[in-house]
Formats: structure tokens, sequence, C-alpha cells
């Protein structure tokens, strides 16, 4: 006599062994996108601090992703009637970036001359002067959840394509910098860049990589129950 129960048992186990395998194959794709992710990091935070030990270079006309957290200089005049402020929030609390047009001999670019806590009561240097900072690029997608509002004259990014259009500039450099240096009396605070970045991709790695190591554990003895 023949147990019908065995087909049904024997697809039982097929089922299970196609899961096991499906969330093996997730879980080593994941860790792997974790060790390949901790290499970016490392490769970037490298860069990051060979470019500031660096000594700046003049301002170009353009720049990439590639290019970004360059020290750079640049001398020219601001055009203060022309600045935005950038919603923020720093180690100082809420408040805004002041980004200010700086007009170069050859070009115009933005320039984050720092933070501070109110619309009113910064500083507004006359005349030509130099200013020293890490190129950014711009930041077109908004922030803070909500979309900047030209019209209004509200920023929650730094998007220099909007600023220019929105503050009539034409062409300008398509990177901003963040100034450094000593905050002039009255402010802004410049210097404030973020440039330490967190790196938990190789336990995250670790994580998946147990877990692909658990599943395959869990698949083989549940299959092996099944038999029984």
């Amino acid at each position: 006599m023949t147990d019908k129960g065995e087909p049904a048992r024997g697809s039982g186990r097929f089922v299970l062994a196609v899961l096991g395998v499906a969330l093996v194959a997730l879980f080593l794709a994941l860790g792997t996108w974790q060790v390949q992710r901790r290499a970016w990091k490392l490769d970037l935070i490298a860069k990051v601090e060979a470019r500031q030990r660096a000594a700046p270079i003049p301002a170009p006309r353009s720049a990439g992703a590639d290019d970004i957290y360059t020290r750079v200089f640049a001398t020219g005049r601001f055009l203060h009637e022309r600045t935005v402020l950038t919603q923020a929030v720093t180690v100082h609390g809420p408040g805004f970036w002041v980004v200010t047009p700086l007009q170069t001999s050859n070009f115009i670019l933005l320039v984050n001359r720092g933070f501070v806590p109110s619309r009113t009561g910064f500083s507004r240097p006359a005349g030509i002067v130099r200013i020293t900072g890490l190129i950014r690029m711009s930041e077109p997608k908004g922030g803070f959840l909500r979309n900047n509002d030209p019209v209004a004259d509200r920023w929650y990014s730094r998007d220099v394509d909007a600023i220019a259009a929105a503050k009539g500039l034409g062409a300008v450099a398509p990177y901003f910098i963040d100034a450094s240096g000593p905050a002039a009396p009255g402010g802004p605070i410049p210097g404030l860049t973020q440039t330490t970045f967190p790196n938990s991709h190789l336990s995250y790695a670790l994580t998946w990589y147990t877990l692909a190591l658990m599943s395959v554990l869990g698949t083989v003895i549940a299959i092996r129950r099944g038999r029984r």
C-alpha cells in the first residue's frame, strides 16, 4: 500500500528549499551591497580628508561630483541684494544659511557664507573680498520634506539653478562654496560643513551574512524534519 502523503511532503520540502535559497540569495546580495558601500564610503572619507589638508586652488568655472569638498578660493564682490536665506539646523540650533552670489572677474558663483539664527542682524562686507571654502554640489530636491518656493523667497535647500533664476543672475557656476575661516563680527558663522560620515556598513554586512547562514541552517533543519 502506497503512502499518499509522500508526494505532498515532497512538494512541501521543495517549496521550503526554494524559499530557503531565495532568502539566502537575498541576504547575500544585501551583505555584498553593504561591503561595496563600505568600500565607497572609505574612499570618500580618504578623499575628503586629503582635500581638506590640501592648499586651496582657484575656484573653477565648473565642477562636478568628483570635485566635492575640494578647497578653493575666490576673490570678488558680494551681491548682497540677491542673498537668499536657506533653512538650516546646525550645532547652533535652527536658523538659516546665508547664500550670497559672489561676482568674480570672470563669473558669478554662490557662496554659503555661514549660519545665522535669524533673518536679520548679520554682516554684509562691502568691496572686494577673498573667500576660502569647500566645493559643494547643488541641492535641487529641496529639504525638510518641503520644496523651495522661489516666488515667496522661501528656501529649504541650496539649489544653485533655482536661486540663480529667482535672483536674475544668469549663468552661474554649477556649484556653491561653503565658506570657511573665522566668523566676521556679526556673523554669519562659517566652517560648519559636515565632513564626518557614519560608516556602519561592516556591521550591516555582517548582519545580512549572519541571516544568510541562519537561513541555510533553518532550511536544512526544516527539510530534515519534513522527511521524518
